[in-house]
């Protein structure tokens, strides 16, 4: 379905409904929303009208593909092979593939993976320094594109000794502060400035594509922004106005 989510042109959902199992997940949007519906958002179902919605496009596009869910959750198991179909069936499109399960990702494979589908980016969230574990794993899994989401960005994550993995093994990065309300169940944490140019700059050092998406709320606060979110590139410091993608 059509996006703002800057980094993408589509989001697909074969199935939504996930279980918090990070800080990230904190202030959930998909748990948000769901609770606009009416709906349970730790049920996960799969999608009625949306799973085959990839056949519908028929340029070329970047598919963030699950972003009510996660696409290695284990209740997905029933699901995904059809969806892996779908995905080799549709080459012209690429999904951006983001999890906080990689442990699963190796186990959820499908049969003729090889070293990767051309059309398949594998992503993990690394959102504070207790999480970056999940950086070494994905390393350990095969993939044309791998990247990593420092969103929403919690605290300083230290990534000098993953250096050597990040230029090895990595493409791309994404960081974005969290964005959220003053009130209510669905709020925001800080962010700074020197954590998003710290983890900007060593990204840049091993070579990976940079997009910086939002400063988050916080920001917007502290530094009297226009945009809620701080999303706007044209409000960014310098340092920051960057949005590359993988070669």
């Amino acid at each position: 379905m059509g996006t703002t989510i800057e980094w993408t042109d589509e989001t697909w959902n074969p199935w939504h409904g996930c279980h918090k199992i990070s800080d990230g997940c904190k202030f959930c949007y998909m748990y948000r929303d769901k609770m606009k519906y009416g709906q349970d958002a730790k049920v996960v179902v799969r999608g009625k009208t949306t799973f085959n919605y990839p056949h519908k496009l028929t340029e070329a596009k970047r598919v963030f593909t699950c972003s009510w869910s996660d696409f290695f959750i284990e209740e997905a198991d029933q699901w995904r092979d059809e969806a892996w179909d779908i995905i080799r069936n549709t080459p012209h499109l690429t999904y951006q593939i983001l999890t906080k399960r990689p442990e699963r990702i190796l186990d959820c494979l499908p049969e003729d993976w090889g070293d990767g589908y051309d059309n398949v980016w594998l992503g993990v969230t690394v959102e504070n320094n207790a999480t970056r574990h999940r950086i070494s794993t994905l390393s350990e899994v095969p993939a044309r594109v791998r990247f990593i989401s420092f969103e929403p960005l919690l605290e300083f994550i230290e990534l000098a000794e993953y250096l050597p993995i990040l230029t090895q093994y990595y493409q791309w990065a994404i960081l974005g502060g969290e964005s959220g309300n003053n009130n209510g169940q669905y709020r925001y944490r800080p962010c700074k400035l020197e954590w998003l140019e710290y983890v900007a700059d060593v990204c840049k050092m091993a070579q990976m594509a940079v997009f910086v998406k939002q400063l988050g709320t916080h920001l917007h606060y502290e530094l009297g922004l226009r945009e809620r979110h701080a999303k706007d590139i044209n409000e960014f410091p310098e340092s920051l106005k960057v949005r590359e993608f993988p070669s």
